[in-house]
């Protein structure tokens, strides 16, 4: 066997992270059954959100930070977890064993609640973060334009620190986005274990 080259060698680690890391820590046994959708969000959400800070094409498109993007994959979650729940998983979200007769209808309605919220989270964590993050680097730019609008002096003056600020930025969202991709995955796999 020789040490991969290449693609491979820039992929093997990232694939092994969600493997041990993610996955394995998250759903324990039978992982392997939930590791092409893991990757494949994983890697999804990551090379879009970088895309997404390229300016030109065939980057420039916020795929994440279209709402319907993180619906369907959240959507994905919701149902991959509920397909795949046990009879303990179910039975403590319907019937919850050792609270009091007194709590349960309670406790019913938080659990079913919480099935939805699950996903909900999903979507508005990754939604509201890459889009928080182009509407900064968006007033940044912005503020070259109002304040050049008032003066050329002005505008030129502002450009130097909206610039510098900007490229900060798109380095920072070159952060988030993994991380995004990270928490995305990394629930996904949590609400998977839960449920087996």
């Amino acid at each position: 066997d020789q040490a991969p080259k290449g693609m491979q060698a820039l992929l093997e680690p990232i694939i092994l992270f969600v493997r041990d890391d993610i996955a394995k820590v998250s759903i324990k046994h039978n992982y392997e059954r939930y590791m092409p959708y893991l990757l494949t969000i994983f890697f999804f959400i990551w090379i879009n959100n970088i895309m997404g800070l390229i300016p030109i094409f065939p980057g420039g498109a916020n795929v994440t930070g279209n709402v319907a993007i993180p619906i369907v994959m959240a959507l994905f979650t919701f149902v991959i977890t509920n397909i795949s729940g046990n009879k303990h998983y179910w039975k403590h979200i319907l019937w919850m064993p050792g609270v009091p007769l007194a709590i349960k209808p309670l406790m019913l309605a938080i659990e079913l609640l919480g099935v939805f919220i699950k996903p909900t989270v999903l979507v508005i964590r990754l939604f509201a973060n890459i889009t928080a993050g182009h509407i900064v680097i968006l007033v940044f730019i912005s503020l070259i334009f109002i304040f050049g609008e008032k003066s050329a002096v002005g505008g030129y003056s502002v450009s130097v620190a909206s610039v510098a600020f900007t490229v900060f930025l798109n380095f920072l969202e070159i952060l988030v986005g993994a991380i995004q991709a990270y928490v995305f995955t990394l629930l996904s796999a949590i609400y998977f274990g839960m449920a087996v």
